[in-house]
C-alpha cells in the first residue's frame, strides 16, 4: 500500500482519496475506520475556560440538575455532552456506569462498601462517596468477581 500526503495551504478541510483497482477487505477496513473515527477528547468548561480533560485524571462523570459534570484532580468541569456520549468516549475497561446519573473511574476507587442492603457504597480516592443503583449492583458484583 502506498500512502501519499500533499500539503496545500489553500485547503480548508482534510480530504482523503482512496485509489484502488478493486474493493478489498483492507480498503473496506480503512474506510470504515476513517469514517467511524470520532475524537475521544473530553472538553471541560469552567469559568469561561475550556480544558481538554485527561481520562486518567477523571474520578467520575455525573449528571446533576440537568447538566453533566466531570470530577477531576483539579475540580469539577461542566461538559457539553450527554452522559451516554461521555460514556462512549471513555474507555469501557476503566470507566463503568453505576447508575443513570453516574460513571466512575475504576482506577480511582478506594473502596466498595457492601454492607448496604440492595446497593453498594463506593468511596473514591478523593473522598467522594457515591452509590450503585439497584439495577447495576449485579454488574458491579460480577466486575468484582463476586
Amino acid at each position: 500500500m502506498q500512502i501519499e500526503i500533499k500539503i496545500d495551504e489553500k485547503c480548508k478541510e482534510p480530504k482523503i482519496i482512496v485509489i484502488t483497482d478493486k474493493m478489498t477487505d483492507e480498503v473496506n477496513a480503512i474506510i470504515k475506520r476513517l469514517s467511524d473515527e470520532q475524537p475521544q477528547v473530553i472538553a471541560g468548561f469552567r469559568e469561561d475556560v475550556v480544558e481538554v480533560l485527561e481520562a486518567s485524571e477523571i474520578y467520575r462523570v455525573f449528571a446533576e440538575s440537568g447538566k453533566v459534570f466531570a470530577e477531576t484532580n483539579h475540580g469539577e468541569y461542566a461538559l457539553r455532552l450527554r452522559l451516554y456520549e461521555a460514556e462512549q468516549r471513555l474507555d469501557s475497561k476503566t470507566f463503568v456506569r453505576i447508575s443513570n446519573s453516574d460513571i466512575i473511574n475504576l482506577r480511582k476507587v478506594k473502596s466498595f462498601d457492601l454492607s448496604f442492603v440492595g446497593t453498594i457504597c463506593i468511596t473514591l480516592s478523593n473522598g467522594t462517596v457515591t452509590y450503585v443503583s439497584r439495577r447495576s449492583v449485579a454488574k458491579i458484583k460480577q466486575l468484582l468477581g463476586m
